[in-house]
């Protein structure tokens, strides 16, 4: 019995070995990466005092103007499982994943929409860059039908990857519909998480922008103009889980004017977009469950796994090796130790009825002797 509890102590604590110096190798990097199933997010951003342009569509024509008022942005991300399956080229089977997002901008006050857009577009599972593909579009105008292949992303857009280094990113921007640095400035604690802290900068960059479009603000703000353009800024500052690469908290000072040839600017954006509390807050409570998990298969699980593996596995050896003991020895061992005198069995046998000790009566009585009596008093004792 005690040969075979130590050869399965001993099987354990291998395969527990095996185990602890698997994960880090085979099940870590699965955790490591974009899943398929995803949950979709929703990410809230608020501009306080903002001013913008707002373009309505009323009874005999167009509105356009530039009002103050506070704006709600709201970023959903829908990530489709089944078209990563279905439509992903095979360089990218196993390492990529199909995104659906949506932003809304909207006043806080009436409700109405100042802009919107969709996209669709791939990502690299560990990197969170974009992935090359064919089909990603993006859709601005609200278009019932959008160009498939009409925008080429590359660079960080919705997060970054998984095990962010403190360096620099190129991170893709919209409006630009190119990349731009995003510099490395520094830690710092969100709500007790250590977070990066990266900085893009875009200054006075003109934006591409319709002919029509122009004319149609140019006639509205710099009448007697003939050409004009928008130049677009925007300071974008983003804390990324280092561990994840999951966003915790974005900031974006937006700032785009329209420069006539003639006449005065006009300013058509002035927001100063950050994450709400609430976006914060549920994007900590997300990083911190999913570092529990990432930390418990690549590092505790490890640790926990290879301390039980050496129990089991010296456990298992000394069950194995330990020498058995003889009967007389457990004897031994049961008598008590405190009292050195003798057994009976280890002295020479006595003789008498008046000793202290009762002999046994295999020595010193005979069942066929008949013992004799003693002699009474005067009297000599015959032998």
């Amino acid at each position: 019995m005690k040969l075979r509890v130590g050869a399965a102590l001993f099987g354990l604590g291998v395969l527990l070995l095996v185990f602890a110096a698997g994960l880090p190798f085979y099940v870590a990097p699965a955790v490591t990466k974009l899943p398929y199933d995803l949950e979709p997010t929703t990410s809230v951003a608020e501009a306080k005092g903002a001013k913008f342009l707002q373009i309505k569509s009323e009874a005999g024509g167009v509105s356009i103007d530039v009002p103050q008022a506070d704006l709600v942005s709201s970023i959903e991300v829908i990530p489709q499982p089944e078209d990563t399956k279905d439509r992903l080229p095979k360089e990218l089977t196993g390492d990529g994943v199909i995104w659906n997002v949506f932003q809304t901008v909207k006043r806080s006050d009436n409700q109405d929409v100042i802009s919107q857009y969709s996209t669709e577009l791939a990502l690299y599972r560990i990197s969170g860059a974009a992935a090359p593909w064919d089909e990603q579009w993006l859709n601005e105008s609200g278009a019932q039908q959008t160009p498939v292949g009409n925008v080429r992303y590359s660079g960080q857009i919705y997060k970054f990857p998984f095990g962010t280094g403190k360096r620099d990113y190129q991170v893709f921007d919209r409006d630009l519909k190119k990349t731009a640095p995003a510099r490395f400035t520094g830690t710092e604690k969100i709500k007790g998480v250590e977070t990066y802290r990266f900085e893009q900068r875009i200054e006075n960059e003109p934006l591409n922008t319709p002919e029509d479009s122009i004319k149609t603000l140019l006639g509205k703000f710099a009448p007697g103009a003939t050409t004009g353009q928008i130049v677009y800024s925007n300071t974008r500052t983003l804390w990324v889980d280092p561990v994840t690469g999951a966003y915790i908290k974005v900031r974006e000072q937006q700032y785009k004017e329209l420069r006539p040839d003639t006449g005065a600017p006009t300013v058509l954006l002035d927001a100063d977009f950050n994450y709400n509390d609430d976006t914060i807050s549920r994007s900590i409570e997300t990083v911190q469950d999913n570092r529990f998990k990432i930390g418990l298969i690549s590092v505790w699980g490890p640790i926990i796994a290879g301390v039980l593996g050496l129990i089991a596995l010296i456990a298992g050896v000394w069950l194995v090796t330990r020498p058995k003991g003889d009967g007389s020895a457990r004897h031994r061992a049961d008598a008590p130790s405190s009292d050195p005198t003798p057994t009976r069995v280890d002295q020479e046998p006595v003789g008498g009825p008046l000793d202290d000790e009762i002999p046994p009566a295999s020595t010193n009585w005979r069942s066929d002797d008949v013992p004799a009596q003693r002699s009474g008093a005067g009297e000599v004792e015959r032998r």
